[in-house]
């Protein structure tokens, strides 16, 4: 078959459509709207990128809130990010606040307050005992998506030997 009728048959669309999904599903979990976008970078047409998609959710390979679940769950637990740094992330993936919500509401407070608190603990040698030593706890949780009255108590709670 030419390159030109394989343009005009929508299976042959429909399958290099598929092909090039699986190829960037490959690599890693993708969310439906990064693969949508790569396929739209792809210049597929917008008919078949929707029956990709389709496809592609039915089969599995795209869960918007599995990966939502993984990704809040390793970025936990391997750069020790907060709730609202992980929410950032996953709203720019393009997944929907309830998938979010949901892989958020995994970790209740204790344990976001222990995760912070185990940051501060492999970040700093010794807890804060001034004004300037305090700020700077503080701010290496913010930075890391802690919620700021959540990362006051983390500190308090490192002075106290927590």
């Amino acid at each position: 078959m030419s390159t030109q009728a394989a343009l005009v048959d929508p299976q042959a669309r429909a399958q290099h459509a598929l092909d090039v999904a699986y190829r960037y599903l490959s690599r890693r979990d993708r969310t439906v709207a990064e693969l949508r976008r790569y396929l739209e970078h792809r210049r597929v047409d917008p008919d078949t990128i929707a029956t990709t998609l389709a496809e592609l959710c039915e089969r599995g390979y795209l869960d918007d809130a599995r990966y939502a679940r993984t990704f809040a769950e390793d970025r936990r637990n391997l750069d020790g990010w907060g709730a609202e740094r992980i929410r950032r992330r996953l709203e720019q993936s393009g997944v929907a606040g309830v998938a979010i919500e949901a892989a958020l509401e995994v970790q209740g407070r204790d344990e976001e307050l222990r995760a912070a608190l185990n940051v501060l603990q492999t970040r700093l040698a010794t807890p804060p005992d001034d004004d300037r030593g305090r700020e700077r706890a503080l701010g290496t949780l913010v930075r890391r998506g802690y919620e700021l009255d959540l990362a006051y108590d983390a500190v308090r709670a490192f002075e106290r030997g927590g």
